[in-house]
């Protein structure tokens, strides 16, 4: 069971990115999702969460101009992410709460990351 992400490059201000992520292998189910950001020497940061039902939430920073979804049959999550500024330069990674089909508990699942860099 593993998450990957994808979607991010080098893009200017302004511009617009998707990020995906895919869970992959014999999974149950999966409850919240969520994208996070860290840069370096810094502690990982929230973007924004979605619940299975589709409920969002997002920080500050980014409201209005990210947005979050998730298509549950493909069991990938997506991040919109437009107006794109320089401080949104991070690697971002993507997390799940997956049940894996063989498993009793909800576990914690990260991605392995993906660069987004904002140009001025």
């Amino acid at each position: 069971v593993q998450l990957q992400a994808s979607g991010g490059g080098l893009v200017q201000a302004g511009k617009s990115l998707r990020l995906a992520c895919v869970a992959s292998g014999d999974i149950f189910n999966i409850n919240d999702m969520g994208w996070y950001r860290q840069a370096a020497g810094y502690q990982r940061e929230l973007v924004a969460t979605i619940t299975s039902g589709g409920w969002t939430n997002y920080a500050d920073s980014v409201k209005g101009r990210f947005t979050i979804s998730r298509d549950n049959a493909k069991m990938t999550m997506y991040l919109q992410m437009n107006s794109l500024k320089p401080d949104d330069t991070d690697v971002y990674y993507c997390k799940a709460e997956v049940k894996p089909a063989n498993g009793k508990f909800y576990e914690d699942l990260w991605g392995q990351g993906t660069q987004v860099t904002v140009s001025s």
